[in-house]
Parts: structure tokens; C-alpha cells; sequence
């Protein structure tokens, strides 16, 4: 009777209070608990599962069959292997070194990684902190990462790792403009910074609802991103801070152990958040573009409002987008895997060219472009969206349920009065009338004063 109490309950601080007896406090501090214990799995078993990828799509490249033994025919155990193995090497500290930097930086580096997860949705309303401004959150936290890369540099006491050090903090510096730009650019076609708005618009036949296909400097700005995305993870061919042809091992050669490994968990939890991102911001998010399904799947999410307990449907719903959503990121991943294992690495000069000459350029003419869109279309075709039959953004978003909060009432029935305006509609209302006024005012003056004139 566990998992039905817990269903039924609005959040697990509910369950806690109201089945349990437990105050509010302890109530919300234990589902904390539990959300950071689900949170850290997860940020564990992202790096086995895309570790184990990567060796076989590399042995395939490379026509080879990768692991084999570990785990069965196909080595499904091979990541897990590798962290035992991890776990029982000697953790070094070189003499030069600066201990407590060098022991802090991998830290960093995962802290950066795992706390971008905390305002990513999964699905509508699964989220573990809902952010009107989740995407700005996301990009302030990955950019923090950087840090830990450039202690390890500093204070390995290695010129190999300074240099690794440097190059990074140049590429990630450089590579965080474009990536800002493009994913501002669905943000425009929006209007909103909200992840769940973003995916909930999307609803529907991908070629018309997406915003991979909204408008060409949108599809453009995709590939811009996923490019920009990937020299951000420091995957090759831009991977120039731990390039062992010239750094032996790059910021990370001093390491060992398990502190070794926080490197590459941040590394691949980060390829992992910025493809789900990718996905939602223009890839659909957590709809499966088949207009039939998504509006069933729609029909479902909703028809838990007001009903104060489980509903199937809804939970049903949320759980094929979250594998609709998991799909997209790990083939987005499997994307970067593959362009590692097929494209030879640039030089520092290219990495940097590459960006500052041409990445940085494509990026704000895409923003402009976006910009000028609505304007151009509304001129040439007379209607707001690209296609006749297609329903305009705006008219998504007034009609699309909120993410239900925890009483079962919408964000925008609980801003509104028993006459179903909400707050915001009168604060614009209010808006408008005030600026009557003003003008009024201003009006009245400059008659007066034409008065006066006239009488001198």
C-alpha cells in the first residue's frame, strides 16, 4: 500500500506530512533527501551507460568488436568494471602540487555537471526545481565548470597541465557566446525562458510544430548549437585541453584514481545535459512529433487538474515523455560520440578561429534573423506562422495547461480571480490604461499651451 499512498499524495513532502504524521520541516527535508539520492544515481549512470557506448561505437568505427566479457556478449558491464578498477589505483598528489586546490578541482567540475541537472525537466512537471528562468540557470552553472578545469591546471605543479589549463579556459570562454546566442534564438520564437513552456509549444506534427522547423535561422542555429555544444564538453575535435599528442594528458595528467574519473563523469553528464537541452529548445522536447499521439499524450497530462490525487493517464504520459526525452539526448550523444571517433582533431589556432571568425558571426546574424522573422512573414505571407494550418506560438501558450503545482491548480487558476482574469491580464490591463491617461495628460497639456501661444 506503500506506492499507492505515494501516487496519490501531490509531492513526496505531502506523502510524508499526510500519511506519516511528520512536520512540515522534517517532511520537506527527508523529500530533499530522497530527490538529491534519485538526482546522484542518475548522474552515476549516465557516465557507465555513455562510457560503455562510446568503446563500442569506437570499436565499430574502427572496425573492432570492443568489449565483449564483462557483462555478457555485448560488455555491459565494462563502465562499471572501469570503476572498480578506478576505485582500487593509489590516489597521488605530486610534490609541487598545490594539495588543496588539486584535490578540489574534480570536485568542481562534477558540482558544475550535477547541479545543471537540478532545474532540467524530464517531463511536465518532473522537475526537481521549476525555474521560469531555467535556461539561464542552465547556462550560468555549466559555465562554472571552467573553474575547476583551471585549478587542475594551476595547481598540478606541470607545465603540460598549465598549458591544458590555459587552452581550456580560452575555449570555453570563446565557445559560451555562440552557445548563449543560439539557444537564446528558440527563446524568441517563445517568449519565455521557462524549459517546460519551451517543450509544451511543441506539441503536435514535428514539421510544423518544432522549432528545429519554425523558421530557417532557427534550423540553421541547431547545428551552430550542437557544434558550439560539443567543443563546450571538450570533445574532439576541440578537445585541445587534454590533447595527448602535445599534453601527454592535458589539465588531467597529474590525476589518478577515482579523482581521474570526476573528470570524465563531469564530462559526460555535460555531453548528456546539453543534448537534452538541444532537445528541448528544438527537437520537441518531450512530445514524439506524431500529432495523434501527442495530442492523446496532452489529453492525459491534463486530466489529473483538479482531481487531488493519482491519476494513470497523467503518470502514464509523463513516463513516455521522459523516454521520449532520453531517446533524443543519448542519440544526440551517440552524435558527438561518432563526429569524436571520424573527425581528426584541430589545432588551438583552428578551435579559436573556428569560433571567434565564423562561430560568433553565424550566431548573432541567426539572432537578428530571428528577430526579424515574425515581422517578415506577417509582411510577405499575411499570417504568423510558417504554415496555414499551423497554430501560432501565442495561441499554444494561452491555451496549454500549466505545470500542475501541488495542489492540482495550474499556475494560471491560481493567479486568477472567480471572473478567470488573472493577474497578469490586469496588470497589463492596468498598463494599458495608465499609458491612455498619460497621454491623455500629455494632450491636454500641449493644447494648453497652444492656448497660451495664441494669446501671446
Amino acid at each position: 500500500m506503500i506506492m499507492p499512498a505515494i501516487f496519490a499524495a501531490s509531492t513526496l513532502g505531502g506523502y510524508f506530512s499526510d500519511v506519516h504524521g511528520l512536520s512540515p520541516a522534517w517532511s520537506m527535508g527527508l523529500a530533499a533527501v530522497i530527490h538529491v539520492i534519485f538526482m546522484i544515481s542518475l548522474f552515476g549512470v549516465i557516465p557507465l551507460f555513455f562510457i560503455w557506448l562510446e568503446r563500442k561505437v569506437s570499436a565499430r568505427i574502427q572496425d573492432r568488436l570492443g568489449p565483449t566479457r564483462v557483462g555478457g556478449r555485448f560488455g555491459w558491464l565494462q563502465g562499471l568494471a572501469d570503476g572498480i578498477k578506478l576505485i582500487q589505483k593509489e590516489d597521488l598528489v605530486p610534490d609541487a602540487a598545490d594539495s588543496m586546490l588539486f584535490r578540489l578541482a574534480p570536485y568542481l567540475v562534477c558540482i558544475a555537471s550535477f547541479t545543471a541537472f537540478m532545474v532540467l525537466p524530464f517531463a511536465d512537471g518532473w522537475v526537481a526545481v521549476g525555474a521560469d528562468i531555467g535556461l539561464f540557470v542552465i547556462l550560468a552553472i555549466l559555465s562554472l565548470e571552467v573553474f575547476g578545469i583551471i585549478l587542475a591546471g594551476y595547481s598540478s605543479g606541470s607545465k603540460w597541465s598549465l598549458f591544458g589549463g590555459v587552452r581550456e579556459a580560452a575555449q570555453m570562454v570563446s565557445y559560451e557566446i555562440p552557445l548563449a546566442i543560439c539557444a537564446i534564438i528558440p527563446v524568441i520564437a517563445v517568449g519565455s525562458l521557462n524549459l517546460g513552456e519551451l517543450s509544451r509549444v511543441q506539441s503536435g506534427w514535428f514539421y510544423s510544430n518544432w522549432l528545429l522547423f519554425h523558421d530557417p535561422f532557427t534550423f540553421i542555429g541547431f547545428f551552430v548549437y550542437f557544434t558550439v555544444a560539443t567543443a563546450g564538453c571538450k570533445r574532439a575535435p576541440f578537445d585541445l585541453a587534454e590533447a595527448e599528442s602535445e599534453l601527454v594528458g592535458g589539465f588531467h595528467t597529474e590525476y589518478s584514481g577515482m579523482r581521474w574519473s570526476f573528470f570524465f563523469m563531469g564530462e559526460y553528464a555535460s555531453m548528456f545535459l546539453v543534448s537534452v537541452l538541444a532537445s528541448i529548445l528544438f527537437l520537441g522536447g518531450w512530445n514524439t512529433g506524431i500529432g495523434p499521439l501527442d495530442d492523446a499524450l496532452v489529453a492525459g497530462r491534463a486530466s489529473s487538474a483538479g482531481a487531488g490525487g493519482f491519476v494513470a493517464a497523467s503518470y502514464l504520459a509523463n513516463v513516455i515523455g521522459m523516454v521520449v526525452i532520453l531517446v533524443k539526448g543519448s542519440l544526440l550523444v551517440f552524435l558527438q560520440i561518432w563526429v569524436r571517433w571520424t573527425f581528426p582533431r584541430l589545432r588551438i589556432d583552428q578551435v579559436m578561429t573556428t569560433c571567434l571568425k565564423y562561430l560568433v558571426p553565424m550566431s548573432c546574424f541567426l539572432f537578428l534573423g530571428a528577430l526579424m522573422w515574425p515581422v517578415l512573414l506577417i509582411q510577405f505571407t499575411g499570417r504568423s506562422t510558417l504554415f496555414e494550418s499551423s497554430q501560432s506560438i501565442g495561441e499554444k501558450l494561452r491555451s496549454s495547461p500549466g505545470i500542475l503545482s501541488g495542489d492540482g491548480v495550474s499556475d494560471v487558476d491560481r493567479s486568477s480571480d472567480g471572473d478567470g482574469e488573472s493577474d497578469g491580464d490586469r496588470v497589463f490591463e492596468a498598463g494599458l490604461n495608465d499609458g491612455a491617461e498619460r497621454r491623455q495628460s500629455s494632450t491636454d497639456v500641449s493644447s494648453d499651451a497652444d492656448e497660451n501661444r495664441s494669446v501671446v
